[in-house]
Order: C-alpha cells, then structure tokens, then sequence
C-alpha cells in the first residue's frame, strides 16, 4: 500500500457497536456541505444479509447513502461474511483467505472518484482481521492505510479505560490519532449526571489523559430515530458532528 493519494480518515472505536457508523455517516454529510466528494470504504463487515446478488452490509450501504458515494457496493465493502463475528473467526469457518488485494483495489478506485476518503474499521482496534493468523487487527489495517485514526468512544463510565487503552495502541503502532468523538452523550448535564455520575467530566479527562481534542460530542437519541441503513439520521446528530470543521482533521495528500 503506497502513501495516500487524497485525504482522509480511519474511523475506529473502543468497542463493537459504540457508533463508527453514525459518526463516519455524518463526518460524510459534513463533508459534502463543504462541497467535497467523499468516498467511503469498509473493508471488512460481517453479519452480511444475503441476496441474490451476493452479501450486503448495512454498514456500507448507508456510508454509500450519506456520502453519496457512486462507487458499487462490492467496492465499498470488498471483505463481506454472514457470520456476525469477528472477521477472523468468520474468515476461518469459511475458508476464506484474507486478500490485502482487494482492500487495495476498491481503494485505488474510491481515490480516483473522490476528493476526500472515510474508511470505517471493523469493531475495535484490536479485532482479528485473517483467520489463518489470529495476530493481524484492525490495527495493522489502520497503519497499512496510513491515515489519522479517529476514535469513537462511549460517552459513560469505562470509557476513559477503553479509551485511553486504544489511543495508545495506535500511537504505538505508529497511527497518528486525530482526536475521540464520544458518542451517546446525555445532552441534559443534570439528568446525565443523574443517570451517570462520570458522564459530564468524561470528556475533559480524555483529553487531559490522552493529550488528544474531542473532536466531537454527539448526543444520545431515541433508538427508533436513528437506522443509518435506512437513512435515518437525525439532525441533532448531523449538527453536533458539523460543529467540526472536518477538512481540517483529514490527513495531509501524499503521492502514490
């Protein structure tokens, strides 16, 4: 994999369903309010629905909706399972071999479409990617791409731990970490208190802890309002992700 041609950003997070979907959804919007074309990749997804045409991920489908990325879905998500686990795991029940080729396909084909790039990892950084060696993750995805990490975390308690824990992997697999976007925050600081004690002080000590901004504090939401796959995004969460001026947080082009 060759230095990257366009900017862009890895999107990772602390855990499994943490929100790197809805957060990479609406860095997309953003982006394309400013006029950019953004391309999005998913290189790995499992828990694939089957039809005619082969497996779907809803993940890539609705990054293909909010970035209005004309790329076929295949290219998208070039790594696909039906299994909901692990890619490793899911990869070794069924034979299938982890190709590096065509991540970097699908990626060569969004650059040349694209003036900006998104790639959504898989879970958290430490996830296994190849069945038939359990030690590649999603970090190794993260350093091959070569772009800054983003890193999603959850807004209550734990989340300095889980946190804290991921930065430093990336930072010392050589990542550059381009800030935390906290997610499911209770915008009410005195009902959030309530409910979590740790919830309004959480932001600050990430940054203090990790020398890192949070970039991004996206409220939490009603569960029916917010489906990505079904376009369903809503605007509290767009405009909380807008407050950042998101080409300004993309990693530097470089030359292929």
């Amino acid at each position: 994999m060759t230095r990257p041609s366009k900017p862009g950003l890895f999107i990772t997070a602390t855990d499994t369903g943490v929100g790197k979907t809805v957060t990479t959804c609406a860095i997309a919007m953003s982006l394309r309010r400013h006029g950019l074309r953004v391309g999005v990749l998913k290189p790995f997804a499992t828990g694939c629905r089957r039809e005619r045409e082969g497996l779907v991920s809803p993940d890539a489908e609705a990054l293909a909706h909010f970035s209005d990325c004309r790329q076929p879905l295949e290219i998208i998500n070039p790594v696909r399972f039906a299994a909901p686990l692990a890619p490793a795991v899911a990869a070794e029940k069924s034979g299938q071999a982890l190709a590096w080729d065509g991540i970097d396909h699908s990626l060569r084909l969004i650059r040349q479409s694209s003036d900006v790039v998104l790639v959504e990892g898989v879970g958290g950084a430490m996830v296994p990617l190849d069945g038939r060696d359990p030690k590649v993750t999603v970090l190794d995805l993260a350093r091959r791409l070569g772009y800054p990490v983003l890193v999603v975390a959850r807004a209550g308690l734990g989340t300095l731990n889980h946190t804290a824990m991921t930065i430093r992997l990336l930072r010392d697999a050589g990542c550059r970490v381009a800030g935390v976007a906290i997610n499911g925050y209770e915008p009410d600081e005195a009902l959030a208190a309530r409910l979590d004690p740790s919830m309004p002080g959480n932001r600050q000590w990430i940054e203090r802890m990790n020398g890192t901004k949070v970039l991004a504090v996206i409220p939490q939401v009603p569960c029916d309002t917010v489906d990505p796959s079904r376009a369903m995004l809503p605007g509290t969460i767009l405009d909380a992700v807008a407050m950042t001026y998101w080409p300004d947080v993309l990693g530097d082009a470089g030359e292929d």
